[in-house]
């Protein structure tokens, strides 16, 4: 949120809302919006390292509550396509229980039937990765929403579903496209970066795992996806966001935690978090104590 008693935030909003052509709006949520119990629970996860460069997470464990989001920050490199890859199965996990959704063991099931189970998610790379640029955005859709969103039916796709629901994520998420057989590789950046937030979102997962959700946006698109994430998590799904941009986090979180070295701090509610423990921890400090003098971060 904006501190309007800021006059530098108050020059820097108005100046992204003169670029965009529009005002920005507050992320809205729910007056008196409770959490529910765990539904999202992953423990002592670990991956093996792939490559020279690739960074291996080592004992992660967490959990995250029907209608709360966690966020997860971290500089660039420490373990966070990693830890996607084996949230979104992509990479199976030692044992099924090392994740667990509503009570379901997941760690050992494919991308496909972790999706049946009710578990989206969102990497990092759009091209290649989230989105096939040489696709329809239709086509792109058919990848991933076809179980959720009944696009196939006795074996057969149903492309008028597909179409049908690609519109749909188009008109809700304000995609600049020409229509659902716009090849992915032909929108730019940021509006591909929307249509693939808005295709996992829509579907209505119960857990959403998404790594930087507005990368290449603009800041009234930012405000657009972060409200969509929030009313996806007042609906009662569990939510756990990957990003590099500490402010999205603190605006848009409930619970933060921070990944270094492919290790992961334990979560803590946003209110309760010192700007110099989330550095602390940035850096590879591990531990409670927070640096003396250390100013919390509002909620």
């Amino acid at each position: 949120m904006v501190d309007t008693c800021d006059p530098t935030a108050e020059t820097s909003r108005t100046m992204a809302e003169k670029m965009i052509g529009t005002g920005l709006k507050d992320i809205v949520r729910g007056e008196g919006r409770q959490m529910g119990n765990a539904k999202f629970v992953v423990s002592n996860l670990s991956t093996r390292k792939l490559g020279h460069f690739d960074v291996a997470v080592e004992g992660v464990s967490f959990s995250v509550r029907a209608g709360e989001i966690l966020g997860i920050a971290g500089v660039a490199g420490n373990g966070q396509n990693a830890l996607l890859d084996a949230l979104s199965g992509e990479v199976e996990a030692h044992a099924a229980t090392a994740i667990v959704l509503d009570g379901q063991p997941l760690g050992q099931l494919g991308t496909t039937a972790r999706r049946k189970h009710g578990l989206c998610a969102v990497p990092e790379e759009r091209n290649g990765h989230a989105a096939v640029g040489d696709f329809s955005l239709a086509e792109n859709t058919i990848l991933t929403a076809r179980d959720r969103m009944s696009m196939v039916v006795m074996g057969l796709i149903n492309s008028g579903a597909a179409r049908t629901y690609t519109g749909k994520v188009i008109t809700e998420f304000a995609v600049k496209a020409l229509g659902p057989a716009s090849l992915a590789g032909s929108l730019s950046g940021g509006n591909l970066q929307k249509y693939i937030m808005g295709r996992e979102i829509l579907q209505r997962p119960s857990v959403l795992v998404v790594s930087q959700p507005t990368w290449g946006v603009d800041a009234g698109a930012a405000a657009a996806i972060h409200q969509a994430l929030v009313d996806l998590a007042a609906e009662g799904s569990a939510i756990v966001v990957i990003s590099q941009d500490l402010d999205e986090l603190l605006v848009l979180c409930d619970t933060m935690a921070v990944i270094n070295s492919g290790r992961l701090s334990a979560s803590k509610p946003v209110g309760t978090v010192t700007v110099d423990e989330i550095g602390l921890l940035m850096g590879g400090v591990h531990g409670d104590k927070t640096a003396e003098g250390a100013h919390a971060v509002p909620a």
